[in-house]
């Protein structure tokens, strides 16, 4: 497995993962998607100057079907970044599917494969593996009932597992995980903290409720050598206290990462 961090692509935002022993970055491009992908021969350069590598590309909550069908406008923006994953050698492209409220749960679901099939075929010709993340944001494919519906329907589609959306949904995330280990292709860490079924705070993962230990041998049993991303999402935790939750956090799961001696 590969512990990284999700990161800004600019000089200062890389060498920062440096700094902080890490080698792996995850780009999450939601907006400004164009800016990125004009600037990809300087975070090419970037990336080898720093000598790290990209273990994931993605975007999140966007419209990618319409009362239409796909969203034609998006689909091709989400083409062009599975040509940027490619070009920086990242293996895994991360998407969802947004739900339309003026449409059937079936017309959903129709749409739901429709994209994600052709965005699968695309990105298979390329090399990179599409995971479809377990967030609720712009994505209803998030859990077992849409999984057994995709997954079967669209071999070789993946998952991009953070067990906080379990855990906020008052999912067993342990069993999803077991479930479906297979079929990840990514991890976040990112930290829980849910009080009387009432979500508190993100703090670090490994300073928060998620049993990760049981989470990281459920990962071994799968043989899952993918990435690991530690993704800072809390208010409270950021300035000089956030950077010592993303130490806390890379000093807690490094012992938990078996490295094959060669």
């Amino acid at each position: 497995m590969k512990l990284g961090i999700i990161s800004g692509y600019d000089d200062r935002s890389l060498s920062k993962v440096r700094e902080r022993g890490l080698s792996y970055v995850e780009f999450c491009i939601n907006h400004h998607e164009d800016e990125f992908l004009d600037q990809l021969s300087t975070i090419e350069k970037t990336l080898k100057n720093h000598q790290l590598s990209v273990f994931s590309v993605g975007r999140w909550g966007t419209e990618r079907i319409n009362k239409q069908g796909i969203n034609r406008i998006e689909f091709e923006k989400n083409l062009r970044m599975i040509d940027a994953a490619k070009r920086l050698n990242s293996p895994v492209y991360v998407t969802g599917v947004n739900y339309v409220d003026e449409l059937s749960y079936d017309d959903n679901i129709k749409y739901a494969l429709a994209y994600l099939t052709e965005l699968h075929d695309y990105a298979k010709k390329q090399r990179v593996e599409v995971a479809v993340y377990n967030c609720r944001w712009g994505n209803f494919i998030i859990g077992p009932d849409t999984w057994d519906v995709v997954l079967k329907a669209v071999p070789g589609l993946g998952i991009k597992y953070d067990p906080s959306h379990a855990i906020y949904d008052l999912k067993n995330y342990l069993k999803e995980l077991n479930d479906y280990g297979q079929y990840v292709k990514h991890i976040h860490l990112k930290g829980s903290l849910r009080v009387d079924h009432l979500r508190v705070d993100d703090p670090p993962a490994g300073l928060d409720m998620t049993d990760w230990k049981s989470f990281m041998a459920i990962l071994y049993k799968h043989h899952y050598q993918g990435g690991l991303s530690i993704e800072p999402h809390s208010p409270t935790w950021t300035h000089d206290l956030g950077e010592w939750g993303i130490k806390y956090t890379i000093d807690y799961f490094k012992p938990l990462i078996w490295e094959e001696k060669s």
